[in-house]
């Protein structure tokens, strides 16, 4: 079986935000794969698709110091900056952290780790919904 389906994550401010939830409701069919994959391809170039701690919020506001640190606003030099000053750290972000995940599939359910869950790294102050392409593949 093949399915690709779009569906849109709500807006959230910047942050690394914990969406397992809301991605697994806008998958129903994710249900009848037996054995298989989900690709999850973000369609936007300033936030990001990873997978990490699902259980201490602790780590997505650790994780969200560092990416500040690493891409930080009005740094000297850059040249991309009409849409503002977390516009071009935030592509950066996004390179670095990365736009897909391909996760198993197994028995209508996603096969992570205990302590892993998808999360969605916002990167800009006001990114706004976020697309995504999820595409089901197996048996």
């Amino acid at each position: 079986m093949w399915h690709r389906q779009p569906f849109t994550l709500s807006a959230r401010p910047r942050g690394f935000h914990l969406v397992t939830d809301e991605i697994l409701a806008a998958l129903p069919r994710l249900a009848e794969i037996r054995t298989g994959l989900l690709h999850l391809q973000l369609m936007h170039t300033s936030a990001s698709l990873t997978l990490n701690e699902n259980a201490d919020p602790d780590v997505r506001h650790d994780m969200a110091l560092f990416a500040a640190r690493i891409a930080p606003e009005r740094l000297d030099g850059l040249r991309h900056t009409l849409e503002g000053p977390d516009d071009m750290p935030a592509h950066v972000l996004a390179s670095l952290f990365g736009t897909q995940l391909t996760l198993a599939v197994d028995n209508g359910r996603l096969l992570n780790g205990t302590w892993q869950g998808i999360w969605l790294g916002e990167h800009r102050q006001h990114g706004g919904a976020r697309r995504i392409t999820a595409t089901l593949s197996g048996e």
